[in-house]
């Protein structure tokens, strides 16, 4: 239960580097340019702890799934990018496909 709540933490942190990246205009703003590589080495750290528990495929599939369906969200959200049937169906094919490579990791253990 430890490593999930570590690759928890570790989505949460590598979400904020990348909005830290948007929001550092190409490295022209201060605080943001940093804070993308504080969260980004944080959620490496974060990351590193969760392979202890979870199978390294399934972690980077939940990670990078997670991860880009909750940018996918912010910036439709906060930085208005459009909206469509397609990115939202796409966004939930992520989704599915995550849950099923979680589910079938179940089967091993």
């Amino acid at each position: 239960m430890q490593s999930w709540i570590y690759l928890v933490v570790a989505i949460v942190l590598e979400v904020a580097g990348t909005t830290s990246m948007k929001l550092s205009f190409g490295f022209t703003k201060l605080l943001p340019s940093i804070l993308l590589f504080v969260f980004y080495g944080l959620s490496f750290v974060a990351f590193t702890f969760a392979l202890k528990g979870i199978d390294v495929s399934i972690a980077y599939a939940v990670w990078a799934g997670i991860g880009t369906a909750l940018i996918a969200a912010i910036g439709m959200t906060f930085f208005k990018e459009p909206v469509s049937v397609m990115k939202l169906c796409s966004i939930m094919v992520i989704i599915i496909g995550v849950a099923g490579l979680h589910l079938s990791g179940l089967e091993h253990q």
